[in-house]
């Protein structure tokens, strides 16, 4: 592949750790989320965008969890608008601006659902939808954070990225969608009422293979079928990274952490099923299943930049106002190895 000049904006360690806020702030609303869904709450509060007529209604039973989660849904939208600002105002690659308007855009997409959701009587299709967009809204601070990373703008020595397989961003690129898609299994399982479609595990009815006799039971054991795929591809992709990139810098971490989320997502479907839904492990297997997708998409995007800078670059882009004087000057992979 031909080298590539790139124009590479310098590390701002305050734009960094407030897209990291976000990120953790997008956390703390898929745990409001799950609570929302765990313990039957979706139509606590009826009326939609006030409540009970109201901006802030009595906080108790049912409300506290669907009104806080809107609390959460506004404060989270606040944050990412303020941050499509700030990228607007300081960053030179166009990608990333992009994703940063990806976000607004993506947010309150996501807060219409929600309405909607509530207006409509909690439709699965809306509700399965309002999850899924959810993940991925995720998906896209957590790259913000990570294109603002002072390891993702620096260079990594040539030695280095010729270690990184070219193989790698492509294995993490099919565990990702493999996590995405058993996270939309979940939803429309856990947006449909087949929690307990299978009351037993790790068995189904004591079978391996239960008889399929309605969309509840078929969509539940699918949802367990695609944990083993899940398992499988990012053990996978975990053991791959640590026998042949542990040494490499940013990725002997995220394989082990790949290998705790994925070992504790399954206990938490487990643990789910045998406390009969209860309110603790199924808002956890929401929370940590989001986890995981987003460090298999992390390592991924790191994999891509590090075997051969497969990113969008920045040549095209320039720093808007004071970013631009402040631009690293133009380098080229070549040079750099």
């Amino acid at each position: 592949m031909q080298p590539r000049s790139e124009i590479r904006p310098p590390f701002e360690p305050w734009r960094h750790r407030y897209a990291l806020l976000v990120a953790i702030a997008t956390v703390v609303l898929l745990l409001a989320g799950g609570l929302v869904t765990s313990t039957g709450s979706g139509l606590a509060v009826p009326d939609w965008p006030l409540s009970f007529g109201r901006i802030f209604p009595r906080m108790t039973g049912g409300v506290l969890f669907e009104h806080g989660h809107r609390l959460v849904a506004a404060s989270v939208g606040f944050l990412t608008v303020v941050l499509a600002l700030w990228f607007r105002a300081r960053e030179g690659r166009p990608w990333v601006r992009r994703l940063a308007y990806a976000a607004v855009g993506t947010v309150i997409a996501q807060g219409l659902l929600g309405g909607l959701t509530v207006l409509l009587r909690l439709p699965p299709s809306v509700s399965v939808l309002h999850a899924c967009l959810a993940q991925g809204f995720f998906c896209i601070v957590v790259l913000l954070a990570l294109a603002t990373s002072e390891s993702f703008l620096t260079r990594p020595p040539g030695p280095e990225r010729r270690e990184v397989s070219p193989a790698l961003w492509k294995l993490g690129a099919f565990a990702t969608g493999l996590v995405y898609l058993q996270l939309i299994l979940g939803a429309v399982m856990r947006h449909t009422g087949a929690g307990l479609a299978i009351p037993d595990v790790p068995l189904a009815f004591g079978r391996l293979v239960p008889p399929l006799e309605s969309f509840e039971i078929a969509i539940h054991f699918a949802h367990r079928v695609g944990a083993l795929f899940v398992a499988v591809a990012v053990l996978g992709l975990a053991g791959w990274i640590l026998r042949r990139h542990g040494g490499v810098s940013g990725f002997a971490v995220p394989a082990r952490l790949l290998v705790l989320l994925v070992v504790t997502q399954i206990a938490l479907g487990a643990a789910t099923v045998l406390t009969r839904l209860a309110v603790l492990p199924a808002t956890a297997h929401v929370v940590v299943g989001a986890l995981l997708l987003a460090t298999c998409l992390t390592v991924t995007v790191r994999a891509a930049v590090a075997g051969g800078d497969r990113l969008p670059d920045a040549r095209a882009g320039r720093l808007p106002h004071r970013g631009r004087a402040e631009a690293a000057p133009a380098t080229t992979a070549g040079s750099a190895a």
